[in-house]
This record gives C-alpha cells, structure tokens and sequence, in this order.
C-alpha cells in the first residue's frame, strides 16, 4: 500500500515527511499535477461494472487500489507544465486526476473539498466561534461608513489580507497594519477590507494539529509587535503546553471543517488568553519543527502510513 504526495518539486516540508515514510519502509509516490499530462500519465477505466485507475510517475506505477493515503500537500496547477497549458487542458486534467482519485477508498490529508471550504478566512472565523476560541472582534466590508465605525468603536484596529499575498512575480509581501479612527477609509469601497481589533500580546503561538495530536511553539513578542511574520524579536520558537480549553476548541474546529491537519495561529495577551487569528489547512511546520524538535513531521507520516491490523485504513 502506498501513499500519494501531491506537491511541488521543491517542498522541504514535504522532504521531512517522505523520510519519515521511507525509514519506517512505507512504499511512496510524489506527483506535481503541474507534471501531468507530460512527465506523469494516468488512466483510468470504468466498465463491466468495476473502477480502475494507475498513476505513472518516474518509472512508479500506482495502482488505485493500492492506495494508502493522499497528503495534499502544495501541489501545483494541473497541466502547468504541459508543453501547450491551456485553462482547457487544466480544467480537463484536474477532471482526470481527481476525479479518479476519488473514485479511490483512501484517505486524505486534507480533503481538497474540505481544504477549499478552509482556506476562507471569513469561514474560519466563524467556526472558531463556533468552537469555543476567543475571536477578536472582526468586519469585513466594502462600506467606508461602516470600517470607519468599526474603528471608532474597537480603537485600535488591524487590517489584514483575508486571502494572504496576490499571486505574481515578485511576491508582494502584505503585513498586518495597525491603523487608527483617524484613518482615511474611503478606498475599503475599492476592495473588501479585513479588520480586527488589535489583540496587544506577548508572544505568537504556532499550534499545528496532526489528527488527534496536538504540536505548540511559543515565540515571545517584541514590545509592540503587530505582525509576527516580519521582523525579528530576538527570541526563537519554543515548546509550549496546549491549555485544556485550546486543545478542546481545536478539535472542535478540526472536525467542523473536516480536516485531518491544520496550523493555527494565535496572539497571546497578557493575561494568557490564546486569541485565534488563523487556522490554515495546509500551513507550514518544517521551521517549527527545526526550531523546536517537535515531531511533527514523524506524526504526519504516522498518519498518512497507518493501516488497521485487518488491512484497512483509518485516520488517528
């Protein structure tokens, strides 16, 4: 039984992981969808009654039936490889690959249907309340009127990308701003604006969630940080314990959205409260891990290679 890793040829996360797989003997295969059609094939055949399905990659073949598990890792565009891309040829290849993969009894680390659902942030506010997290208080608008209430009323506000940086060469880089009532609003009729009241903490807390297993960093803050992703606090990412309401709250969240692996992002204020700001389905853990020692790569692969003794799979 082998496990399938979609994701770019240059992934060192992804690297980790595969390792894992391979020390404990666990048979894998990694595919770009931006390699298929080209350096990839497939095919797949539904007739008298039956489904089969094979995935060729460097010289590997794949059967459907022999499929432990998917790790939706950070694949590429369908086709973007192709010696003729074409939105067609993209939109036909994606029918092709996962249509077939679904057409699999495998498991998958996330879902892309429930990864699609999770990447919106708006969604994601919701079902943390939903879950029990202390949620700053959040609008998004395309009204000036009501941006310029919101902040007369909260003070001190942040604005923020909901979708995270626009896609381009060169990467645009999009921090976290704090703003005041003070601020001009009328471009928020241009675009929606994220706003959210500012959380002042005293570190950021990276939790990442592999099936029922719970991985916590801490970073302490440097004083009067808003955006933890830039600028350095001369302090490094540490091990931390997970409070009981946390750990609770995030498997609320986890299986809500439907998701198997998650990382979250936290401000920690003063008073030791964890105040949710992110929960990405396919976020980044290799410089936790790297920082800290925690085995998070050792418990993705875990989950990805399980298998019950009477042959079946099941998440962990």
């Amino acid at each position: 039984m082998t496990v399938l890793v979609l994701t770019a040829e240059q992934d060192v996360t992804a690297d980790m992981v595969v390792a894992e797989l391979h020390a404990r003997g666990v048979p894998v295969v990694r595919l770009d969808p931006a390699d298929l059609p080209g350096k990839a094939m497939l095919s797949a055949d539904y007739a008298h009654g039956d489904f089969n399905g094979h995935l060729s990659v460097n010289g590997h073949v794949l059967s459907m039936g022999g499929l432990r598990s998917v790790w939706m890792r950070r694949p590429g565009e369908p086709a973007a490889h192709a010696a003729q891309p074409s939105p067609w040829l993209t939109a036909e290849t994606r029918q092709a690959l996962f249509g077939m993969l679904y057409s699999a009894a495998t498991r998958w680390m996330n879902h892309p249907n429930s990864a699609e659902q999770a990447r919106h942030k708006p969604w994601q506010l919701r079902i943390a309340q939903l879950s029990g997290f202390a949620v700053p208080p959040t609008v998004i608008t395309t009204a000036p009127r009501v941006a310029q209430q919101f902040t007369a009323e909260y003070r001190d506000v942040v604005v923020k990308s909901a979708s995270g940086p626009p896609p381009g060469e060169p990467a645009v880089s999009l921090p976290t701003t704090l703003i005041g009532p003070d601020a001009d609003f009328s471009g928020v009729a241009a675009g929606p604006a994220l706003l959210q009241q500012y959380v002042p903490k005293r570190a950021d807390i990276r939790l990442t969630c592999v099936g029922s297993r719970l991985f916590a960093a801490r970073k302490a803050a440097a004083p009067g940080q808003v955006d933890g992703r830039y600028g350095e606090t001369g302090h490094l990412w540490e091990t931390t314990a997970v409070p009981d309401r946390v750990a609770k709250s995030v498997q609320e969240y986890m299986a809500f959205a439907g998701l198997a692996f998650a990382a979250f992002d936290f401000a920690e204020d003063d008073d030791g409260i964890w105040w949710f700001l992110e929960g990405n389905q396919g976020g980044q853990f290799g410089f936790i891990e790297l920082e800290t020692g925690l085995p998070i790569a050792e418990a993705v692969a875990l989950w990805l290679a399980y298998r019950r003794p009477d042959g079946r799979s099941r998440p962990t």
